[in-house]
């Protein structure tokens, strides 16, 4: 009898120093590494031959953009993922990386409390603040587990549609509906590689999750789950927690993102499809003005 009562109460005891550990003083920072996979043959712009050794500069050039690191700070109700800063190699991005740079985020911040969601963006040298509703995948709970670290992490997957222009699920069409669409429209012979291009309507997300850190937050958009995400695969990118800092002794403010031109993620995508539709006009206008 009076086993079971120590017993119980150390249970209680536990119980309380995890619900103090984890109080609204709490903070904690899991960095990230970020990389998605491209065939980038697939990407030849129309019937032109890429050489191997072309392939390669385009590879290298890419690389910087293909795979990032990130710090997630979080608390119980907020986070904000950064990208962490490092300098690259003059040269390395070529005018490609000006490009880039407009298709890659800003800090994000989640507030998982009130359902908030705010985007720091830039697109071609404009500053966008996208604030939104912090939307939830509807999670499917599985049994499987692994290690990562010194955690063990639980399975959830889920689908989840895709906003926007996100190049990380960028592929090339598949030939019978390319066909069709240059049969149905008699497409001119351009040659614009966008023309092969398509991003699907939905992804499929695999996410792995630990309950030894009890709070609902996790890289990127992904959240909602009963502990810290540690890894999550997305189409043909993956995102692995490498490092993660308890309660460090210097706190960071999580702040919210307060700079640019507020609109919608609806608003921003109608933005963003207007002004890749008026560069591909431009570029077939030259395309044909050369021809001519």
């Amino acid at each position: 009898m009076k086993s079971s009562l120590l017993k119980t109460l150390a249970f209680a005891i536990a119980i309380l120093a995890s619900s103090f550990s984890f109080g609204q003083a709490f903070q904690g920072k899991a960095y990230y590494q970020t990389k998605t996979t491209i065939d980038m043959s697939q990407f030849g712009g129309g019937n032109r031959q890429v050489s191997p050794e072309q392939m390669k500069r385009w590879q290298e050039r890419m690389k910087s953009f293909l795979e990032k690191e990130y710090i997630l700070t979080f608390n119980k109700e907020e986070s904000i993922y950064k990208e962490e800063e490092r300098l690259e190699a003059q040269g390395s991005g070529g005018g490609w990386g000006g490009f880039a740079s407009s298709f890659t985020g800003g800090p994000k911040y989640k507030n998982v409390k009130d359902k908030e969601l705010i985007q720091d963006q830039e697109f071609f040298g404009k500053q966008f603040l996208i604030k939104d509703e912090l939307k939830n995948l509807e999670w499917k709970m599985g049994s499987e587990t692994k290690q990562i670290g010194n955690y063990t992490v639980f399975k959830a997957t889920a689908t989840k549609p895709v906003t926007g222009l996100d190049w990380r699920s960028m592929r090339r069409r598949q030939p019978e509906a390319t066909k069709k669409e240059k049969d149905s429209t008699k497409a001119d012979k351009s040659g614009d590689p966008m023309d092969e291009v398509e991003i699907p309507k939905t992804i499929e997300v695999v996410a792995w999750y630990t309950p030894q850190i009890p709070i609902n937050q996790g890289p990127d958009d992904y959240w909602g789950l009963p502990g810290l995400i540690l890894e999550v695969n997305a189409d043909r990118t993956t995102i692995l927690c490498t490092k993660i800092i308890m309660n460090p002794k210097e706190k960071d403010n999580i702040k919210k993102p307060e700079k640019g031109e507020v609109v919608t993620q609806e608003e921003y995508t109608e933005i963003t499809t207007k002004k890749m539709q008026e560069m591909r006009d431009n570029w077939r206008g030259r395309r044909g003005g050369r021809r001519n």
